[in-house]
């Protein structure tokens, strides 16, 4: 079934499901961002609609009803997917609402949650982007389709260890991080420096690689 039919099956289910406002919102809300963030973000990552849930209702921290963009519900994730314009998001709102959305979202975290945002300038232009973050996002709570090797999670730790410390990592932080021994540390990140993940220091005499810089294509092991 090609993306077409499929959306608006994925459009109808949800609409007979519902009544009432429920039903209303979706008619109303599911618009032109959100049907390219289906078009140019979810479909070609997932290829399905299952779990995906549209202008999905939930209450705020004062009891009131919201409609996110997009809730997926797989067990153990909640996952609340909002597409936002500059306008209505940045240009046009106002303190309150602005102190109304940062609690909204800092409340459905508390929920169990987890709220990401994606600027509807990217899912129109530039989807490859938005792809690859929510690839990583999904990653951190799905196993793959295929086996994953042992050295593969271990070079996938060690460059999310090297985004969370924000500076070129050196064998150290990898034995402790990970709690190998240091010459496995040094090979695992000498492989990824041939790879072109990392790119190599070497110290002042010029004998032994000291420190080891994230590389921007790093996301494409993620």
């Amino acid at each position: 079934m090609n993306f077409e039919d499929s959306h608006d099956a994925f459009i109808q289910y949800h609409l007979m499901k519902r009544t009432g406002e429920r039903r209303g919102r979706l008619g109303r809300g599911h618009r032109e961002a959100e049907k390219l963030f289906c078009q140019n973000v979810w479909w070609p990552l997932r290829g399905n609609f299952d779990g995906l849930h549209p202008e999905f209702e939930v209450l705020d921290w004062r009891g009131m009803s919201y409609f996110c963009d997009f809730v997926w519900l797989k067990q153990p994730l909640k996952l609340v997917i909002e597409i936002k314009g500059f306008g209505p998001h940045v240009r046009d709102m106002d303190r309150q609402k602005y102190c109304n959305e940062l609690n909204r979202e800092t409340f459905l975290s508390s929920m169990g949650y987890q709220v990401i945002s994606f600027a509807y300038d990217d899912v129109a232009h530039r989807p490859e982007i938005c792809i690859t973050l929510l690839r990583m996002v999904l990653g951190r709570f799905q196993s793959s389709s295929s086996p994953i090797s042992l050295e593969s999670l271990i070079e996938r730790e060690i460059i999310r260890l090297a985004y969370t410390l924000s500076r070129p990592l050196r064998p150290i932080d990898v034995k402790t991080h990970l709690d190998i021994n240091h010459r496995t540390a040094v090979r695992t990140l000498q492989s990824l420096a041939s790879k072109g993940i990392f790119s190599s220091t070497p110290g002042i005499k010029g004998k032994h690689v000291v420190r080891y810089e994230l590389q921007q294509c790093a996301l494409q092991l993620l």
